[in-house]
Formats: C-alpha cells, sequence, structure tokens
C-alpha cells in the first residue's frame, strides 16, 4: 500500500496574484553588491524577474529606477520610478542570472 502525503494549512503553497507583463525595460540597480545595470524580463504590480550580471542574494535589500514607457502608462512621456525592493528567489538559467524582487515602495520621479 502507498504512503500518502497531505500538505499542511501551515505550509501555503505559493499563490501568484498579479498578471505578469513580459517587458525587457533597462534597469539600475544599486544592491549590497553595488550599482550595475539589469534587464526586466516580467513586471507584475507586485515585483518584478530581472536579469543581470550578478547572483544576488535572497533578502537583499534593492534600489532600482525603471522608465515605463509612455504608452504601458496612457501618458505624453515615460514615467521615471524608483523603487525600493527586496529580492526573493536567484538563480541561473543557461547562462544568465536571474533574480525575482517584490517592490515593497516606489515613488513617481518628476
Amino acid at each position: 500500500m502507498g504512503h500518502w502525503m497531505k500538505l499542511k494549512e501551515d505550509n501555503p503553497v505559493p499563490v501568484r496574484t498579479a498578471v505578469r507583463f513580459p517587458m525587457k525595460l533597462p534597469l539600475q540597480i544599486q544592491s549590497p553588491k553595488g550599482e550595475f545595470q539589469a534587464v526586466t524580463e516580467n513586471i507584475s504590480a507586485n515585483g518584478l524577474l530581472f536579469v543581470s550580471e550578478y547572483l544576488l542574494e535572497v533578502n537583499s535589500r534593492i534600489e532600482f529606477t525603471i522608465a515605463m514607457p509612455a504608452a504601458v502608462m496612457g501618458s505624453s512621456t515615460d514615467v521615471i520610478i524608483h523603487c525600493v525592493g527586496r529580492v526573493v528567489r536567484c538563480f541561473q538559467q543557461d547562462d544568465a542570472k536571474k533574480a525575482a524582487a517584490v517592490i515593497d515602495e516606489y515613488f513617481l520621479k518628476a
């Protein structure tokens, strides 16, 4: 007879709650490893997945600036957003170093 494993209620399976939009936009990131360039792979209201030359540590605090295209934002010019967040996942896929980060705070730049 086989063994069955029951999921515990105190160990929930993570569920993505925000729609992800595939967008390749340049990022300027400040992290404990210093300042460097990256490119987004996808963006949601809660966070983003980006590719860079560094593998960051989970829970690393990062700050980054992103220029959201005018067409996406429904404005006449690009919207510059300064974000503060933290890395929640990082991995290497082939030669690409990727990190997922949540956005804790953001500020629109005039």
